[in-house]
């Protein structure tokens, strides 16, 4: 009996969440304010300090603490240990300096504003100057930032804070008047943990990790992949967990490991339902258990600490960011991104009360305050777009394409690839628009005569200007692998008319574009390889009808092998159509393809 009581609980507030978040998200991104803000809204709502429908946000959050710490392993997928180290002053300089800076001047506001003791002032204080990586990176990522100047130098931040949640915990268990603290690890036992723990996940992912993948590839198994990216997930969680660290560092250094794994993308498409499904819950139970009562009692000062934690972050972060070579322009578009609390707050604020530093009252009311600054971050980031594509200050000079005569097509990228597909284009009579982010290779192309405007053209608002609402064709002939659906849908919406073309990197981005109808995808070196393998048959003297036939077989295979791994999203899918040795003969007598 008690376990159908405890169904019917699970189902019907499933079905209440769940509702609620459907209908507040598309309430809310209708009017272009975010999934964030709906989810926050929808918990309020239907939580305990609302309409009381649903009970229990406490033991909800973490558990949906789950999703912030997929978010973090997905992120790490896209980093390579080289690039990491390529960040390492944005990182430990920029980032230290926003959380010490941060951190300092909120505590001596609350301590000299509200009256709380210098302890008390230093658990609130250190744990607003972190911002919500759950809100921040998302957005990163499905723009397609992240790999951006801006982006890293955003992420950089971000992922300190992250680093410096073991340090925070460790200032306020020192300043614990709990008798019950004072048998806990010194910090520099917990420093010497995460050294270990990092270590021991590096290890692990090199020796045991990869040559487990390597097994699930071979098998062909698609829920062997779920199974194994969940296990590295939560494994690497537990780990820290269990030292009483950062879980989410833990998923990070899992991520990274499979940074250069072959089988990263299928992972990390594996593993993105589950991170969008509990990223969504967490807000939901930020939402529940926020204290509605204590904020209708105290509602000028939530309000005001809200606004005056926002406006402070995104000045000293501005400031920062401009000390550290950003223009003003993109320092303000970070300030802006990063000046809301994070969910790492209400973790602290926990650890800040069980430590007997704060009263409960004084915890609930500065989970409001986060919760209040997090609402604001969708519509800071409609300002902070504006100012993240800012032109870098030595760019000043190079032309964009704003008086760039309107042509039938856009070419966004004129390296390699581009200047072929331009240059026939334009050998036909075509009025082609050229667009390309390195000044290196503009200067080049200018010393050819070509014109060749500055800009990113991903940029919907750069296209715009660049004539692309009256384009026949937009093609994206840049070397970027991390393009996919999410970023060229909003362009495809913008832009109804022009047909859209992409050089894919390899078939994992050509997966990655499946939900977007594009008039063409070209893998960058698909013919080119052909041609080659041509040449070699010629040399090994294959007779030219046998040649012709192997070719056209291949074609067949590689185009039905295609539609299939697109079908089932996965690379494995028709491994059975690929030669290998002994059965290129076999293929190659069927003759008409059907097996391919």
């Amino acid at each position: 009996m008690e376990t159908t009581g405890a169904t019917d609980i699970l189902l019907s507030e499933g079905v209440i969440l769940l509702g609620a978040a459907v209908a507040f998200v598309m309430l809310f991104r209708r009017f272009g304010l975010g999934a964030v803000l709906g989810y926050l809204v929808a918990g309020a709502l239907v939580g305990p300090q609302g309409l009381g429908l649903v009970g229990g946000g406490e033991s909800k959050l973490a558990i949906a603490e789950i999703g912030i710490v997929l978010l973090l392993f997905l992120v790490g997928l896209e980093l390579h240990p080289a690039r990491l180290w390529r960040l390492k002053r944005d990182i430990f300089a920029l980032g230290l300096a926003q959380v010490v800076t941060c951190g300092c001047v909120l505590t001596a506001i609350i301590f000299y504003s509200t009256g709380f003791t210098w302890g008390a002032a230093i658990a609130l204080g250190l744990p607003l100057a972190l911002s919500s990586t759950a809100q921040v990176l998302p957005g990163l990522k499905s723009s397609g930032r992240i790999n951006s100047p801006f982006g890293e130098k955003v992420f950089s931040i971000l992922l300190f804070q992250d680093l410096s949640i073991v340090p925070l915990i460790t200032i306020i268990a020192a300043l614990s008047r709990n008798p019950a603290d004072a048998g806990g690890p010194p910090g520099w036992v917990m420093a010497g943990y995460t050294v270990a723990a990092i270590a021991g996940l590096v290890l692990a992912g090199r020796f045991i990790l990869r040559p487990l993948l390597s097994l699930v590839g071979r098998m062909g198994e698609r829920e062997l992949f779920v199974a194994v990216g969940l296990f590295t997930v939560l494994a690497a969680a537990a780990l820290m967990h269990a030292l009483h660290l950062s879980t989410a560092l833990g998923a990070f250094v899992a991520g990274v490991m499979l940074a250069d794994s072959p089988y990263r993308h299928e992972i990390e498409a594996d593993v993105e339902p589950f991170r969008s499904i509990l990223l969504g819950l967490f807000f939901l139970a930020v939402g529940m258990v926020l204290d509605l009562g204590a904020v209708i009692a105290n509602p000028l000062f939530v309000l005001s600490m809200a606004a005056i934690l926002v406006a402070t972050k995104a000045a000293i972060i501005t400031g920062l960011a401009r000390l550290f070579g950003m223009t003003w322009q993109q320092a303000l578009g970070a300030g802006l991104l990063l000046s809301q609390g994070g969910e790492f707050g209400f973790v602290l604020f926990t650890q800040a009360q069980n430590a007997l530093l704060i009263a409960p009252q004084a915890a609930s009311l500065f989970s409001a305050i986060v919760t209040f600054s997090m609402a604001t971050t969708p519509f800071l980031m409609l300002f902070a777009r504006r100012f993240e594509f800012a032109r870098d200050k030595e760019r000043h000079d190079l032309p964009g394409p704003e008086d760039a005569q309107r042509g039938s097509a856009i070419i966004v990228g004129y390296g390699r690839f581009g200047q072929t597909v331009a240059q026939m284009l334009m050998g036909h009579g075509f009025g082609v628009v050229l667009i390309d982010k390195k000044p290196a290779q503009i200067e080049v192309s200018s010393q050819f005569d070509m014109k060749v405007y500055y800009g990113d053209g991903t940029r919907i608002d750069l296209l715009r200007r660049s004539g692309a609402d009256e384009a026949r064709l937009i093609a994206f002939c840049i070397d970027d692998s991390s393009l996919d659906s999410r970023a060229l849908q909003p362009i495809a919406e913008a832009f109804p008319q022009a047909a859209i073309m992409v050089r894919a990197f390899d078939r994992r981005q050509v997966l990655a574009l499946k939900d977007i109808d594009l008039a063409g995808v070209v893998r960058e070196v698909y013919e080119s390889a052909i041609c080659m393998g041509v040449q070699a048959m010629e040399v090994l003297g294959v007779p030219p009808k046998e040649v012709e036939e192997v070719e056209r077989q291949y074609r067949d295979n590689d185009d039905q092998r295609m539609a299939l791994q697109i079908e089932h999203g996965t690379l494995l899918a028709a491994k059975d159509l690929m030669y290998r040795p002994g059965n290129g003969m076999r293929l190659l007598s069927r003759g008409d393809g059907d097996g391919a």
